[in-house]
């Protein structure tokens, strides 16, 4: 009956969704079943069969809404890089986090699932739509260096994404480190200037 009331609303495939995401947060991306995320969502085991083909399938279209909120996020953040690009660039570490805070499931399917990005072309997209932001970003504060002086953008955004995300791991979410007396969004953005500044980004 569970079964039949979520197609008579069509939202099936978005109630799996929702219940992985909830069951990666409890339990890890690699704890959860199938099975799990169909009861979770109220309907059968044999649910989930008619819109995803495994348990990775799943777990990369979680990951594919992720990268898509996160990326919507970013650009929220960025705005453009008003009012200048170093208070937008500032930002978007701080809609790093909050991300990483408010949905926490969706981010580890994300980054620590183990899935392949490369091997689903709509996955592809959305984390390159989300990179794409930083690259932006990192662009628009080379601007006030001379062309022949500025460092590569993509470099730049991969530094700094990794800096975020090292942040989320060792300093957010009850890992270790999250008992430093420094709060995370000010050692991200500490950090984040002083290798921006480091590169010449931004004036000593």
């Amino acid at each position: 009956m569970a079964d039949r009331k979520t197609y008579h609303h069509g939202n099936l495939r978005q109630a799996l969704v929702d219940a992985t995401a909830a069951l990666v947060e409890a339990q890890g991306p690699q704890a959860f079943t199938l099975t799990e995320a169909a009861r979770r969502a109220g309907v059968s085991a044999a649910a989930p069969y008619r819109h995803f083909k495994n348990r990775e399938d799943l777990l990369e279209e979680v990951a594919r809404q992720g990268f898509e909120e996160f990326a919507l996020r970013l650009e929220r953040a960025f705005d453009g890089g008003a009012p200048q690009p170093l208070t937008a660039f500032l930002r978007m570490g701080q809609a790093y986090l909050d991300f990483a805070s408010d949905r926490p499931g969706f981010y580890m399917a994300m980054f620590e699932s183990g899935i392949s990005i490369a091997g689903n072309a709509e996955l592809a997209s959305a984390s390159e739509r989300a990179q794409g932001v930083l690259v932006a970003a990192a662009d628009a504060l080379a601007q006030r260096l001379p062309e022949g002086n500025r460092p590569p953008a993509r470099m730049v955004a991969n530094h700094i994404w990794a800096m975020s995300h090292g942040v989320v791991e060792l300093f957010s979410r009850g890992k270790p480190g999250s008992r430093s007396p420094v709060a995370p969004s000010e050692m991200l953005e500490s950090g984040a200037i002083i290798y921006l500044r480091g590169l010449g980004l931004i004036p000593s």
